[in-house]
């Protein structure tokens, strides 16, 4: 094992227009528990025009061990990339904004890192929420049923999985495998740790290492940002030929028959007549009342684990979950990849959905 000086810890953040946020997250980074290791904080800032880099000026005047870097591109993976190029460090903890990290988070990461032998630790994904619709959204997102019952969903779990939330990995692991892919707007993380996997290494979560993400507030930024990850999701699949998971291809499934169904009722009911397209709206309705019923099971056993009160708008949500992705996903496979920059994409596709 290395000497304690030699693990050295340089956390990278990605970052652009988050002035009201963007000094929470530093002073919990000064704050943390490194235990006796010399670390550093590189914040890649995306041309922030929102008062954001004045904080980040004040934070660097203040805290030596805190710089800033331009990132031009103004995308997420140009930005980790480009921290990593900068870092000093042997070893890199990926820390976002809107997530609020335990004062041992740092310590954590880095000692499951140096027990287990993996490639990627991190912990479950947690979540930290205010309101009646964000707590519900909250509540959805730990539910099978919404997000298909991935590991990291689990804040009991221990072992491998096949992603987790931001990471820590040996600054060396990030180089020998390229870092993040800049042509993936969304789920560029993702795609590393598949990369990671294919290549016989391992993601490893600890409950011990524990972040609470704030989730989307409401149901229009909710949709926008898993249309996102359904549209790019298409395009980590193209790369490696194949899903990193087949829960992945559920949603989209699912839309498109439902879409398929009800065009092919509606032509042949103006084409043919109503009668004629009676099955069609006949099985429309089986299908739609199926994953009513389904809606309807976990959203009851959602309440019964995060209240009651949440049940109202609980189908709602894990439907704005399913065919938000879905149509994301439906929208990626019609599209081939830009003549130029991945940004040159309809913003509907890239901007950031706070």
């Amino acid at each position: 094992m290395l000497e304690r000086s030699q693990q050295s810890i340089s956390i990278i953040v990605p970052c652009r227009n988050e002035r009201r946020s963007i000094g929470p997250l530093l002073s919990s980074i000064v704050t943390q528990d490194f235990a006796g290791r010399p670390w550093e904080a590189i914040v890649a800032d995306g041309m922030s025009e929102d008062g954001t880099r004045e904080v980040l000026k004040d934070f660097s005047r203040r805290y030596a061990n805190v710089r800033v870097v331009d990132n031009p591109s103004k995308t997420t993976p140009a930005a980790l990339n480009l921290a990593i190029r900068e870092s000093k460090g042997k070893i890199i903890v990926r820390m976002d904004v809107h997530t609020v990290y335990a004062p041992d988070y740092v310590r954590q990461c880095v000692g499951t890192l140096l027990r287990t032998g993996a490639d990627n630790v991190g912990g479950p994904a947690l979540t930290a929420a205010k309101g009646y619709l964000q707590t519900a959204i909250a509540a959805a997102y730990h539910s099978p049923f919404a997000c298909g019952g991935a590991k990291f969903h689990d804040p009991d779990y221990q072992g491998p999985v096949d992603t987790v939330p931001y990471g820590c990995w040996w600054k060396q692991t990030l180089l020998d495998h390229g870092g993040f892919d800049e042509n993936l707007i969304r789920n560029q993380d993702d795609e590393l740790n598949l990369r990671l996997v294919k290549r016989g290494g391992q993601i490893w979560q600890s409950p011990a290492i524990k972040s609470w993400y704030s989730p989307r507030a409401n149901l229009k930024n909710l949709w926008r940002q898993y249309f996102q990850y359904g549209f790019w999701k298409v395009f980590v699949m193209r790369k490696h030929r194949l899903p990193a998971s087949w829960r992945h291809l559920v949603p989209a499934t699912f839309a498109l028959t439902i879409t398929l169904v009800l065009a092919g009722s509606s032509l042949t009911a103006a084409l043919v007549s109503p009668r004629a397209s009676l099955k069609g709206w006949l099985l429309l309705a089986g299908i739609l009342g199926i994953y009513l019923a389904g809606c309807l099971l976990a959203a009851a056993r959602t309440s019964k684990r995060f209240g009651w009160k949440l049940f109202p708008i609980l189908p709602l949500i894990f439907a704005t979950y399913h065919f938000s992705y879905g149509f994301g996903f439906l929208a990626g496979l019609l599209k081939g990849r830009p003549a130029g920059k991945a940004t040159d994409f309809n913003p509907l596709f890239t901007e950031l959905t706070r």
